[in-house]
């Protein structure tokens, strides 16, 4: 029998307020989530699997310029872009991870190569741009990433300690306005298999080599056909020490909680106990969405065979 087919997006999350969004803005912010749903509901309805639509979805916004992830991701510390991404289905646990890569056009394209194609789960800098060229993956010149916004949020802060979470005000160098930029993607398909994808650009003038939550599996994505698909976005350090994602699982599987009750036990409790804001989004094996954030805004979209359709970006 054909089961519901469900998908839901994320474009990050944080203190994302009506009042400064101008009505341009925010028609740009609502057309690129309604272009990356119907490119991976279209394909759930064609018939493919959960996971190649939630990596359709992803990588349309990652080639979308306001999202901080792809095309758009941030400046680090030196000037670069350095983008994490993983994918995971529920059907079998396979997973794909990719950290600190650079140039490649889709993260999400080579996080889904690592999990098909070699015996790995988690590549990361040049390893991961080797394997990127092995597989034939797209790459684009430094030019492709530059966004003026971007390059103008990382020249205000480049000459500090202070690193930000995504678009902040130039006068507030001290984050009051955090938004944590990443994209994601869960979804359902006809078979009752679910799948999540997440990437980004992490944070401006980042240092170190860090890497946030988006490509640890458990943290920022997790999928396991009995309970859930979970993408996350939000203070991707807060995200690891919570193991997020795989919390959400385990209070359904052994709490036998409801998706949306685990998934508010951890955003709305666990989470805020320790500092961490954000938010995510997810999918059971029956096609049921929750999105839920702890932050003022989150840019979401969710769309399922019932009916269901939501484009949103304020509380």
């Amino acid at each position: 029998m054909q089961k519901k087919i469900s998908i839901a997006i994320h474009g990050g999350a944080g203190t994302i307020l009506k009042s400064e969004m101008t009505p341009e803005l925010e028609a740009l912010y609502t057309q690129g989530l309604k272009d990356a749903l119907v490119a991976g509901y279209k394909l759930l309805e064609e018939g493919a699997s959960s996971t190649e639509a939630v990596i359709a979805a992803v990588a349309a916004l990652e080639d979308n310029i306001l999202f901080n992830a792809g095309r758009g991701a941030v400046f680090t510390k030196t000037g670069m872009h350095e983008m994490d991404a993983s994918v995971m289905e529920g059907k079998d646990l396979g997973a794909g991870a990719v950290a600190g890569v650079k140039n490649v056009r889709n993260p999400v394209k080579l996080a889904a190569a690592v999990m098909r194609n070699s015996d790995h789960v988690f590549l990361s800098g040049e390893g991961a741009a080797e394997f990127a060229r092995q597989q034939q993956m797209q790459f684009e010149k430094d030019e492709y990433f530059f966004s003026q916004f971007r390059y103008d949020q990382w020249q205000a802060i480049k000459h500090s300690d202070v690193y930000a979470l995504d678009h902040s005000k130039e006068n507030d160098p001290l984050q009051k306005e955090k938004k944590f930029g990443t994209v994601g993607a869960v979804a359902c398909d006809a078979a009752g298999n679910v799948a999540a994808a997440t990437s980004t650009g992490g944070m401006t003038n980042k240092k170190f080599g860090r890497i946030g939550d988006t490509p640890v599996i458990g943290a920022g994505t997790y999928a396991h056909n009995h309970t859930c698909a979970i993408s996350c976005t939000g203070h991707g350090e807060l995200f690891i020490k919570a193991v997020a994602a795989y919390d959400v699982s385990c209070l359904m599987a052994y709490r036998k909680l409801s998706l949306h009750d685990a998934m508010n036990i951890v955003v709305n409790d666990k989470l805020v106990k320790i500092g961490g804001e954000g938010g995510m989004i997810g999918v059971d094996g029956t096609g049921n969405i929750a999105m839920l954030f702890n932050s003022a805004g989150m840019y979401r979209a969710a769309k399922s065979s019932d009916g269901t359709q939501v484009v949103a970006i304020y509380e």
